[in-house]
């Protein structure tokens, strides 16, 4: 299996590779930090978890407008300068974080930080349509998930060993990690974004920023983006709720919990890239409602079964939806995007995972601690099968909204694939029906 990865992984393009490995690398400190991230914080200030949702609630409002500012100037000045600002920022931020004694400060770090750190977010994705055609970029971004979860697997175990000798020594650990990326990013690969091939003026930085009006008038896009958001709501519950649940209401101890996130991104890792290319073939919103229904069964499980060995099966059967529906769905939110405006529909597609953020974990506890543990995942269930069915529904618009880009490209810019043949083709009409 690894030498058929290894293969398939050599027909990318080496700046996609590099851009791998850098992402690698930056997720490798992100995993070193986050697990032991709350723990730091409610033992450090003597808090509980009210404080911990506020923060996170702070810094994923900061991260949503930072996110709107940096899609727009990735499209208007290059994706690369964005990508090396960010993670210079997170790595300062993460040191001034480790250092900073009073809560109130932490909080004020965290939003600023959340703000100008996410500035690279959506450059960084478009780098990735920039780099690749249609019809590797599920691939890619599966891809990328793979270095993601196994970053995801190495950095909890180091992070671990690291925690025993010194919390701050995770902290740096995780800034080392971005100024390493960035020295990558500066050194080795190159500006990305497309080149204006006509003759229509540059964008003035105000036209750049009113241009997200016209975005959001892309109503099938913000609706594949509000129904994709109900299953985000769903998902973070895995890294967040879950934990509690297992440990109060069934006594699952944090170590078999680890266990269990190690799994999920184990499989990522093994099965990720051949899964992605076996349903690339396949129509998008179809192959994202059989990843949603499988979301249901798993996240619903846990309203139900009361047995470790359950615990597994549930998570496995999510973890095999996730990674139906995560690289498509990227695939799919970046097949919306013209040329010239990828980097602002990549920082909207960003928002439907930051304002979940705002108040998902936070209303689980409430639904917790006042009513029955056990309804937050009920509604997971019933909430990812409203999601199944929005996805279905989008298949008819979807399918149309596709053909006709393919056909304008066809028409208006045929010429132009000649001069550039990086040029992003669209998802094809032809995409095969399961």
């Amino acid at each position: 299996m690894f030498t058929k990865f290894k293969r398939i992984y050599n027909e990318f393009p080496d700046t996609f590779r590099v851009l791998t490995l850098a992402t690698f690398i930056d997720r490798l400190g992100s995993f070193i930090l986050f697990p032991f991230f709350i723990l730091y914080i409610t033992a450090h200030f003597g808090v509980g978890m009210t404080e911990v949702g506020i923060l996170f609630a702070i810094f994923a409002g900061g991260s949503i407008l930072g996110s709107a500012i940096g899609g727009a100037l990735s499209d208007k000045y290059g994706r690369r300068l964005l990508v090396i600002f960010g993670l210079v920022v997170s790595g300062t931020g993460s040191i001034l974080m480790g250092i900073v004694n009073d809560l109130y400060i932490f909080y004020i770090l965290a939003g600023l930080f959340g703000f100008f750190g996410d500035f690279g977010g959506p450059a960084r994705q478009a780098m990735v349509v920039d780099l690749l055609p249609a019809e590797k970029q599920a691939e890619g971004f599966g891809i990328l998930r793979v270095a993601v979860n196994l970053s995801a697997v190495i950095g909890p175990i180091l992070g671990g060993f690291i925690a025993t000798q010194s919390y701050m020594m995770l902290f740096i650990g995780d800034a080392v990690s971005s100024v390493i990326t960035a020295f990558i990013v500066y050194g080795v690969i190159p500006e990305t974004k497309p080149q204006k091939l006509d003759d229509k003026p540059e964008e003035t930085v105000a036209k750049t920023f009113i241009g997200y009006k016209e975005v959001l008038k892309d109503w099938v896009f913000v609706l594949f983006l509000s129904v994709s958001a109900i299953t985000v709501l769903v998902y973070m519950q895995m890294n967040s709720t879950l934990s509690v649940f297992l440990r109060d209401v069934h006594g699952f101890p944090e170590l078999g919990f680890g266990l269990l996130l190690s799994m999920n991104a184990a499989m990522v890792v093994l099965f990720q890239f051949w899964i992605t290319r076996k349903i690339s073939k396949y129509a998008p919103m179809k192959m994202i409602t059989l990843g949603t229904l499988l979301y249901m069964i798993g996240f619903g499980m846990y309203g139900f079964v009361s047995t470790v060995y359950m615990f597994f099966i549930a998570m496995a059967i999510l973890t095999v939806g996730e990674m139906i529906a995560m690289p498509i769905g990227q695939r799919a939110a970046a097949s919306f995007a013209s040329e010239d405006k990828r980097g602002r529909y990549m920082a909207v597609y960003g928002f439907h995972w930051a304002i979940p953020t705002l108040f998902g974990v936070y209303a689980a506890g409430l639904i917790m601690d006042n009513i029955s543990p056990y309804l937050v995942w009920y509604l997971a269930g019933i909430l990812c099968l409203f999601s199944a069915v929005g996805f279905w529904l989008l298949h008819g618009p979807t399918k149309k909204r596709f053909s006709e880009v393919r056909e304008a490209s066809e028409v208006i810019e045929a010429p132009k694939i000649m001069e550039a043949p990086r040029v992003i083709e669209p998802i094809k009409e032809d995409l095969h029906e399961p």
